[in-house]
Order: structure tokens, then C-alpha cells, then sequence
């Protein structure tokens, strides 16, 4: 049988759901078990920061910005920055000033291997 992300769905599809269950959690196994895909970009990529610019759109932009940074390990610190803008009334302007700040650090942390 060839192998094709169709083929394993038509597998998983004619299994019962115990043994569905089975091949996620060997799935999941294996992909945690899987190197870690190196980033194809090194250097950001150069992406004006409009006016007026709101939090959520930062944040796409710096995503954009560093795409070979994990966004899993910035989703904490994201959510903080967007907490602060809308709970707490801080500044768009503040919260995006740091959130480059930060994005910028955790880039420079991945390129040396600092932690």
C-alpha cells in the first residue's frame, strides 16, 4: 500500500474506535520522539510596522517576521501582551514596542542556543 496521508485516513476511518485511539497515541509517539525541523530562514524578514497598528496584526506580523522561531514557545508571552492591552488599557503602541523587543530576544536566544 502506498503511503499517503489519504490512505492512513482511510485506515484510521475502518478502524474501530479503540484501535483509532491506539494509532493517534502512536502517532503522537512518534512525532514527539521526531527531530525538531530546522528552520529554513536564519536572518527575520523585513516587515514595516504600519501606523496605528493594532496588537493582533503584531503579532502576525512578528510571526511573519521570525518564522523560524516556534510559535508554541511564544504563545505565553504573546497572550500576556494581549492581556495587557485589553485588560489592563495599556497602550497598542507600548505592547507592540515590546512584544518586538521580546521576539527580537527569543530570536538572538535561538541563534546562540541560549536558553
Amino acid at each position: 500500500m502506498k503511503l499517503s496521508a489519504n490512505n492512513l485516513a482511510k485506515i484510521y476511518d475502518l478502524l474501530p474506535e479503540q484501535d483509532q485511539k491506539a494509532l493517534f497515541d502512536f502517532a503522537e509517539f512518534l512525532l514527539s520522539r521526531a527531530p525538531e525541523k530546522v528552520p529554513e530562514v536564519f536572518e527575520p524578514v523585513s516587515i514595516p510596522r504600519p501606523d496605528n497598528e493594532s496588537v493582533i496584526a503584531a503579532i502576525k506580523r512578528l510571526n511573519q517576521t521570525y518564522p523560524m522561531i516556534n510559535r508554541s514557545m511564544l504563545l505565553h508571552e504573546t497572550s500576556n501582551f494581549m492581556m495587557q492591552h485589553v485588560v489592563s488599557g495599556r497602550s497598542a503602541s507600548e505592547v507592540i514596542d515590546d512584544m518586538e523587543k521580546m521576539f527580537d530576544q527569543k530570536f538572538r536566544q535561538m541563534m546562540t542556543g541560549d536558553k
